[in-house]
């Protein structure tokens, strides 16, 4: 069920930089994450972070490029994006998960992304 608005979104050089911020849901949560489209999967798996001690995951294609962060006060997430290239063109798409057991239950539409000269 789409539930999450993400923003952030844009045209950017190699090398370039986004943040991407996403609005959570009215409910609590457990974990925020990012995913993107692959060409041999339906989602990729990009970011996470727990809601509460903020401990996050990174895939290894972003891993020491991208950070994800929340802002609790206003139950956002956001992904900022450092050395951007243009195989990070994509969809990227917010997810919610409320609970340790439930997995990702919540998602946004997606932002565009396009890293080009």
């Amino acid at each position: 069920q789409v539930r999450l608005v993400e923003s952030g979104g844009g045209l950017v050089q190699p090398g370039g930089s986004l943040t991407l911020s996403c609005a959570g849901s009215d409910s609590s949560r457990y974990i925020m994450g990012w995913y993107r489209p692959a060409p041999e999967k339906e989602r990729e798996f990009v970011a996470q972070i727990a809601w509460n001690g903020g401990k996050t995951y990174y895939s290894d294609s972003v891993k020491g490029r991208f950070t994800i962060l929340t802002d609790n006060a206003k139950n956002w997430v956001y992904l900022q994006m450092n050395s951007l290239q243009p195989e990070d063109t994509a969809v990227y798409i917010c997810a919610e998960a409320s609970g340790p057991g439930t997995g990702y239950d919540t998602w946004g539409q997606g932002t565009q992304v396009t890293v080009a000269s």
